[in-house]
């Protein structure tokens, strides 16, 4: 039986910023996988997610190490809208690098080719043969769990006096109402209602 799903924010995960051409999002699920020639490094996407489609398109992906210091705009930015609807490149300081823009204040990145993909139920699991690789600072890396037991300090939510607030556990998307829709997923991450935590001031 399973008693708590956060028991999974103790698995050790970082927060990064996925990017392809014309796409980009959050993700945790980045693991290296291979430490020889070649480095092999592995990401899950949710499939209803734009940027899994663009990677399918593009067969290449980057992947932005985000520190404890990121500007809570990359992360909104990158978090909380679809690369469907806007560019979200435009709205942070990013660089190029190998065709795909990769976030300029960030401990570091790494580009990758697609080599295997992998269908993983409600997500794709890509595996990408590291092609470039560089390091911009020395910070502590922001972890997934700390970023969900500090998210609303990090991304400034801030509650009106008398106003519920749901915010959803795996993104940090906020819905504002008195109630979840019995039907309701996150628009962004596509979380269940269950994954929502109701807030108020």
């Amino acid at each position: 039986m399973i008693k708590n799903k956060k028991i999974t924010r103790n698995i050790s995960a970082g927060m990064y910023v996925l990017s392809t051409y014309g796409a980009g999002c959050m993700v945790d699920t980045v693991m290296q996988i291979s430490a020889g020639d070649p480095v092999l490094i592995s990401v899950a996407v949710n499939k209803n997610n734009y940027t899994n489609e663009m990677i399918k398109k593009n067969k290449k992906f980057a992947i932005s190490i985000l520190d404890m210091d990121v500007d809570a705009n990359i992360i909104k930015t990158f978090g909380f809208n679809s690369s469907r609807d806007m560019n979200k490149f435009a709205e942070v300081d990013t660089i190029e690098v190998d065709g795909i823009e990769v976030i300029k204040n960030c401990i570091g990145y790494m580009t990758c080719e697609v080599v295997n993909i992998i269908d993983a139920d409600t997500h794709t699991l890509f595996i990408g043969k590291m092609v470039g690789a560089d390091k911009f600072n020395y910070k502590k890396q922001m972890t997934y769990n700390y970023y969900q037991e500090n998210k609303d300090d990090i991304l400034k939510i801030e509650l009106e006096n008398g106003k519920t607030f749901y915010v959803c556990t795996i993104c940090g998307y906020v819905y504002k109402g008195e109630e979840l829709p019995e039907d309701f997923v996150c628009p962004i991450c596509f979380a269940s209602r269950e994954l929502f935590e109701k807030k108020m001031k």
